[in-house]
């Protein structure tokens, strides 16, 4: 629908409204005035108009998703067809899906007192509130006003016979500029707000989810952190018991001062890592205790990587079921509607606006005689007001809607898609995990035969001790690699969990 012209304007109301209706109520309130014929059958048109609640915005229809019916499929996501059917995230609650108990503690603890989420929340009560003050221009209002005027006028200019000083008073109840929303302009402000707040309660939804992924996430690098601090504090006891056998051999006069350095720079290289470590993990707590909002209790901290339990397994579901339920994307779609509603109130703006402000109370030039009978008095004032010319104001502020809706369609679809894509992406990695974890278990297996047969070979005087420090060295490489694999094939359900819309 396009904008109004005046000539429309004004052929729409000089054909004027229905007038009397054939029953006997209407021919009463019509009475035989023709004068009033076409006035009152216009004020109860206008009564059911703005009763319809009609509005002048577009219909609204869902925009398809730019994006494939089905996930990608190829090498890398040969593990994801094979996840469990019978439930998608977003039928999982978070209680669930971490059953972890002290993480399941600490997700509480954030979800108590996370600063990010409490603004989430309290924007949903703004939000609301916003809502509720522009919900309520559909309504009049209605005010209680006390006056009481004292003027005085010049004795030289007040007339023969007439008082110099002047007394009235007052009381009423006013109905003030109230609007009638013939057009469904104050509708569609009021469901522009309302879509807005919408997006809000989908905000903190997004707010919790990424929350409640981070906090898991966190818990998760920390015990790893502390698991490869544990490793490298065994290696450094290995390392420094190998150390002082060397020393000893050496001053016998049986090892060479080779194997004695080589020894002493592996036992340098872990306390290095003991020192990186033990930083690692002080980090780890804090970025912990920043996301959950408070001091963390000793007794929720993971002692080590080993102890974490698996997270429960899922279906990814189809992109149309599981995207379009994401919060982000109900809130950009929240976000597109408010806009098309924008569109209602930017056309209405080419139509008249009735305004009525009437006064019902007391009036009297005497405060004892205020409420004695005969003070009645009311006023009945309505405006109507008529674009003419605005210099293309109104035509300006229509452009600016349609154009803003065609923004946040264009933000709906993006989001959609880098939602497909980081799907997507997390599919991809989840099918290669699998063959990752048991490529690297297997490399630590032969790793620890290997550092096992060079150390006896050593002690038998058949190898030097390089061979022991090289295949040490790849056991404790290996070690932390399968630590990293097991953290990342966690992290990776923790992602999924995130980017397929978590439960509540």
């Amino acid at each position: 629908m396009g904008y109004p012209s005046f000539r429309l304007v004004r052929n729409l109301f000089s054909k004027g409204f229905p007038t009397c209706l054939p029953d006997r109520q209407a021919r009463f309130a019509c009475g035989n005035d023709r004068k009033g014929h076409g006035l009152r059958g216009a004020i109860i048109a206008i009564v059911l108009f703005v009763l319809s609640g009609c509005t002048m915005a577009p219909g609204y229809t869902r925009p398809d998703a730019p994006v494939p019916a089905d996930w990608p499929s190829g090498p890398a996501y040969k593990d994801s067809a094979a996840m469990s059917a019978d439930k998608t995230v977003a039928d999982i609650t978070w209680q669930e899906f971490f059953i972890n108990e002290q993480l399941q503690m600490l997700i509480a603890l954030a979800l108590e007192n996370n600063r990010d989420l409490r603004v989430a929340a309290l924007n949903i009560e703004r939000s609301q509130a916003l809502h509720r003050i522009q919900r309520a221009d559909l309504f009049p209002t209605v005010v209680a006003a006390g006056i009481g005027i004292e003027s005085e006028t010049a004795a030289s200019r007040a007339a023969p016979g007439q008082s110099v000083r002047i007394h009235q008073y007052s009381v009423d109840l006013v109905v003030s500029a109230y609007e009638l929303d013939l057009f469904g302009r104050v509708r569609s402000l009021k469901d522009r707000v309302l879509e807005e707040f919408f997006a809000t309660e989908e905000a903190r939804r997004s707010v919790q989810i990424s929350l409640v992924a981070e906090v898991a996430g966190n818990y998760l690098t920390l015990a790893a952190d502390k698991e490869l601090l544990k490793i490298a504090r065994d290696t450094f006891e290995s390392q420094q018991a190998s150390y002082n056998l060397i020393k000893r051999r050496f001053e016998a006069g049986a090892s060479s001062e080779l194997d004695l350095r080589q020894a002493q720079t592996s036992v340098d290289s872990a306390r290095v890592d003991i020192a990186r470590f033990t930083s690692q993990v002080a980090q780890d707590e804090n970025a912990l205790a920043l996301v959950i909002g408070s001091p963390i209790p000793a007794e929720l901290l993971p002692e080590g990587f080993s102890e974490i339990t698996a997270l429960k397994e899922f279906s990814a579901g189809l992109p149309s079921e599981v995207l379009l339920r994401r919060p982000d994307i109900m809130q950009a779609e929240h976000l597109l509607k408010a806009a098309n509603a924008n569109i209602g109130a930017a056309r209405a703006a080419f139509f008249p606006r009735i305004t009525l402000t009437t006064s019902i109370g007391l009036s009297s030039d005497q405060l004892s005689g205020l409420f004695d009978g005969g003070a009645e008095a009311w006023s009945f004032a309505p405006t109507i007001t008529l674009p003419i010319f605005d210099a293309g104001r109104n035509l300006a502020n229509l452009k600016v809607s349609e154009v803003d809706r065609k923004i946040f369609q264009a933000q709906y679809e993006k989001a959609i898609q880098s939602a497909f894509r980081e799907v997507a992406d997390a599919l991809a990695q989840r099918g290669t995990l699998g063959d990752q974890l048991d490529a690297q278990q297997s490399l630590v297996e032969a790793a620890d035969v290997s550092y096992r047969l060079s150390d006896a070979r050593y002690r038998r005087g058949i190898d030097s001790y390089l061979n022991v420090l090289d295949a040490q060295r790849s056991l404790y490489g290996a070690q932390q690699g399968l630590i990293s694999v097991r953290l990342s094939r966690l992290i990776n359900l923790v992602t999924l969990y995130k980017v397929l819309g978590g439960g509540a």
